[in-house]
């Protein structure tokens, strides 16, 4: 049965406002009535039996006995239903709510036309005092349904209306004083109840729309907050954690006082290449590669792996619970071939690799700081050793990385003017079997360590920022050299990738060529495709402030970079040296003849010197001439040696190149 097809309850309805409530208040009516409910089904109970055990004896037995009996079992079983449903305690949806609601209101309507039919009806049986209590039971139960059916309106307004008027009017004409006394003042009674009521339910609806508010704006915050935690620790651009939850994650994961806790891995990554891409193609293209990279990494998450941007290029990774180091090596060289595979932008096909340097707990670190420094060292292993793959860190790292703290000590504390040295290997001109210049190579012999390799010096005073001191003492000392020697020597100085990287150290050694009274166009200063690439705008700028000052320029190992031809085209280049590595086994291998063809074709078309590196043996010689290489360096015509002598740098006489002719050292370069 539909309640609001009745004409007279849809008005009522309408009238209170209540025809189409929110599911939010009806939900609240709802909850609050079902507590009511036992309390107005008891006091039905209560009531009626009290009036129907009165009226035993003088009213017939139906009306005294029976129909109170069926009115209470009916309450009962309400009673009953309400005590099922409370035990299940599940959740109500809005529609099942709405629909219990109607049945409500009808059964309200139901029971409250019975109970007063009833009541009126034993009216005329018994005494005085019996019809006294007749009015005094329907007015108490009235009063008292009608407060528990306060958060329901239309059904408190309903009963009212059954109950109240029929009362009125019923009493109103026993032409009875008291009586009449009794409805009129039930009469008023019930329109202050109903006045209660419509103040009541509006406050209590304010109060479910203010909680209803409450909970809306609690339900914003949190999501700001959310919103405000998920841009506090993921990268706008990736999508992935950033630096900031990478290291929370990184110090919540390593148990400093659980011994006997699962290993854990923390890497570095490096995408190999990424500086050339951004430098050749623009920001946009760096952007696209790093939101692809991005995506590919975070396929590879999980629920015990973590990978996030840290900044620029470089990505963090944490792996949980590892068991196996072999599982480690298939993620890492999982993660590796995602990044390899190619990178579309605007219709270019961009190519880059990704090296990783991993360090595990506890072998590789006891602390998050232990751990991610020694996973970064990892990765320069990497990138300096088998770029585009991964490298864990291992005891031989350690070893290496308190070598290279003893040096670094050592090198801070250095009187670098006393200890530090160059020796000069001359470059030939086999057509002309002259040596047109000399290229001049750092040594430190440390009081301390004694002599150490400038491979390994070179390296730590990179890292620890020492470089741009040390390459200005060598260069005071080439130019002094220079100045003391022979007029007509040319020199080749070897400048690192921070040094061009850093005006203010640049601008200085401009100054001191400026001062050193050597013509700037005897120098001939080399930069590796490595260190042009890291920062290929500020390399260009400090190479162009070099050529405009008077000095040579040479791009040194060619060939093991990523050097493109745009890229050399833009450079002010004067030679190329190609990197000693494919001279080694030229004698055999094809595919090295083949590149060094192809660089010295390269240079010839772009007006540039080639000068060969690392040739040791008259064969190599032989056939590097078959190739067209004119220039070239190696022990075969001159070991390194320091500038002693009086002569300074004379080639007349510090260098004989007779070895040319056949009598060369076969001693590796150095």
């Amino acid at each position: 049965m539909n309640l609001l097809r009745i004409p007279l309850l849809r008005r009522l309805l309408s009238l209170s406002g209540e025809s189409n409530p929110s599911d939010e208040l009806s939900r609240c009516q709802f909850e609050a009535f079902a507590r009511q409910l036992p309390l107005l089904h008891v006091i039905l109970i209560i009531n009626t039996v009290a009036v129907a055990i009165t009226h035993i004896g003088t009213a017939p037995a139906w009306l005294a006995r029976d129909v109170p009996i069926s009115l209470c079992a009916v309450c009962l079983m309400r009673l009953a239903t309400w005590l099922r449903r409370q035990k299940r305690r599940h959740t109500l949806t809005d529609a099942q709510i709405a629909a219990r609601m109607r049945t409500t209101l009808v059964l309200i309507g139901v029971l409250g036309v019975l109970f007063t039919t009833w009541g009126l009806a034993l009216y005329p049986y018994g005494d005085a005092y019996a019809r006294v209590h007749v009015a005094f039971y329907m007015s108490i139960t009235v009063i008292g349904c009608v407060f528990c059916l306060m958060h329901t309106r239309a059904a408190a307004l309903l009963l009212t209306a059954i109950v109240v008027v029929p009362f009125s009017l019923f009493f109103a004409l026993t032409h009875n004083v008291v009586l009449m006394a009794i409805a009129a003042n039930m009469l008023l009674v019930a329109v202050a109840m109903v006045l209660i009521l419509l103040s009541y339910y509006r406050d209590f609806a304010r109060l479910v729309e203010s909680r209803r508010s409450l909970r809306a704006r609690q339900a914003e915050l949190l999501r700001l907050s959310e919103e405000n935690s998920s841009l506090a620790n993921l990268d706008s651009l990736t999508g992935l954690p950033n630096r900031r939850r990478f290291f929370g994650e990184l110090n919540a994961l390593v148990p400093r006082d659980n011994p006997g806790a699962l290993r854990y891995a923390v890497g570095v990554i490096d995408l190999d290449g990424f500086k050339q891409i951004n430098d050749l193609y623009g920001h946009a293209a760096g952007d696209r590669v790093l939101e692809e990279a991005g995506c590919r990494l975070l396929a590879l998450s999980g629920p015990h792996i973590t990978l996030a941007r840290l900044g620029g290029d470089e990505f963090g990774l944490l792996i949980r619970d590892l068991t196996d180091v072999q599982e480690l090596v298939l993620l890492g060289t999982a993660i590796c071939e995602a990044l390899r595979r190619p990178y579309v932008w605007l219709g270019a096909t961009l190519s880059l690799s990704g090296s990783i340097g991993l360090a595990i707990f506890p072998e590789g670190g006891e602390t998050p700081d232990q751990l991610f420094e020694h996973a970064d060292y990892a990765l320069y292993f990497a990138k300096t050793h088998r770029r585009g793959g991964i490298t864990i860190f291992s005891h031989e790292h350690e070893s290496q990385i308190r070598k290279f703290g003893e040096i670094e000590q050592a090198l801070r504390h250095a009187d670098l003017e006393l200890e530090m040295s160059l020796h000069f290997q001359p470059i030939v001109d086999v057509m002309t079997a002259r040596i047109i210049s000399f290229e001049a190579l750092a040594r430190w012999h440390s009081p301390i360590l004694g002599a150490v390799p400038p491979s390994l010096f070179i390296k730590v005073a990179e890292r620890s920022h020492l470089i741009h001191t040390l390459t200005e003492v060598l260069l005071g000392k080439a130019l002094r050299i220079m100045k003391a020697g022979a007029v007509e020597a040319r020199v080749s100085f070897n400048l690192s990738a921070l040094d061009l990287a850093s005006p203010d150290a640049l601008e200085r050694l401009i100054s001191m060529i400026r001062k050193s009274g050597v013509a700037p166009d005897r120098l001939t200063f080399e930069v590796t495709e490595t260190a042009v690439i890291n920062d290929f705008e500020q390399a260009q700028q400090a190479l162009k402030a070099l050529k405009t000052l008077g000095a040579h320029i040479s791009l040194d190992d060619f060939g093991t970079g990523f050097s493109s031809l745009n890229c050399i085209h833009r450079l002010p280049l004067d030679k190329i040296k190609v990197d000693r590595s494919f001279i080694a086994d030229i004698e055999t291998n094809v595919g090295a003849r083949d590149i060094v063809r192809s660089i010295v074709d390269l240079c010839r078309s772009l007006s540039l010197a080639c000068v060969i590196e690392g040739v040791e043996t008259p064969a190599q010689v032989e056939v590097l001439r078959q190739l067209g290489c004119e220039v070239m360096q190696g022990f075969h015509f001159g070991r390194p040696s320091a500038a002693d002598g009086k002569d300074g740098l004379d080639p007349l006489t510090r260098f004989d190149i007779s070895v040319y002719c056949g009598v060369g050292s076969t001693e590796k370069n150095s």
